[in-house]
């Protein structure tokens, strides 16, 4: 009887252990906190239904593929919310956890919100994490079972700004610098950007990494503007783009399952198609 019982109890503990090893791991972006900002870093966020807020202590939640669909391919992907707050469930852990159905790991990025009510934060901020959220994946590649080369970003409305920060210059990293990671390069491999917003630069350079676009021509906050204007700027300067412009959509269709409009509805699915056209699913090959 007493064997059956310590059966039955190693039984009913698997699920609980189950559930706790599936819990995605949060890793501050670094560990004492935002240089500048340290004594923020306990600050609790804010989180209701689709939104946080509050971010004082950047980090990236990592969702990991199953060992035996992973590619070796990571993204980090930056929600949108106008810099006021992050639309963290349907642009981070939704999108985080498609790009897991195709093999590869994501790392939703909680970054610092500028147009929050008085936010001591600029764009320099933004951009200070941005490059920290590439560097610390590339980091822990080993760890987390990633090409440190095969490391790109994704980023929706005001996440799409926030990949703007990083993709148009060399993001070289520090040699001298004290923490490690910092000694990294910060430019993301490639770049998927959907209904991004911000600003379009004037010259793109042509070692930009390549893109992925897509939008609606309806968006309606000017987003379709931005993509149009950033497609063109991309083919004049020879980099390497697919740009899907939807006829309808509206702004914010997040992953489309909201939407009734079969485009909108299977939109992840082009973008599945791009990285693996473009190699980015491609055998697994991780290195130093």
């Amino acid at each position: 009887m007493r064997a059956l019982l310590r059966s039955l109890a190693c039984l009913l503990a698997v699920p609980a252990t189950a559930a706790a090893q599936s819990e995605p791991l949060i890793a501050p972006l670094w560990k004492d906190g935002a240089p500048g900002f340290e004594s923020r870093k306990d600050e609790p966020e804010v989180t209701k239904d689709w939104w946080v807020r509050n971010v004082h202590n950047p980090s990236v939640t990592v969702f990991l593929p199953p060992a035996n669909k992973a590619t070796g391919a990571a993204v980090v992907v930056a929600p949108g919310g106008g810099f006021r707050e992050l639309v963290f469930s349907a642009e981070g852990v939704q999108a985080a956890q498609f790009l897991n159905s195709i093999g590869v790991a994501a790392f939703a990025l909680k970054y610092r919100l500028p147009e929050s009510e008085g936010s001591p934060y600029t764009m320099k901020n933004v951009q200070q994490d941005a490059y920290r959220a590439v560097r610390l994946v590339r980091s822990r590649a080993r760890e987390w079972g990633v090409d440190p080369g095969r490391v790109g970003m994704l980023g929706f409305s005001a996440g799409g700004a926030v990949v703007a920060q990083v993709a148009y210059t060399s993001g070289a990293g520090d040699p001298k610098a004290l923490d490690p990671i910092d000694r990294l390069n910060g430019r993301p491999d490639f770049q998927m950007l959907v209904y991004p917003g911000g600003q379009v630069p004037d010259m793109v350079p042509p070692d930009t990494p390549p893109a992925f676009l897509l939008v609606g021509l309806d968006d309606g906050a000017g987003c379709d503007e931005v993509t149009l204007a950033l497609f063109g700027r991309l083919l004049e300067a020879g980099v390497p783009v697919e740009a899907h412009f939807l006829a309808h959509g509206q702004h914010a269709f997040n992953m489309g399952d909201r939407s009734s409009l079969r485009a909108v509805r299977h939109w992840p699915e082009r973008l599945a198609d791009w990285m693996s056209d473009n190699g980015w699913l491609g055998p697994r090959e991780t290195r130093e």
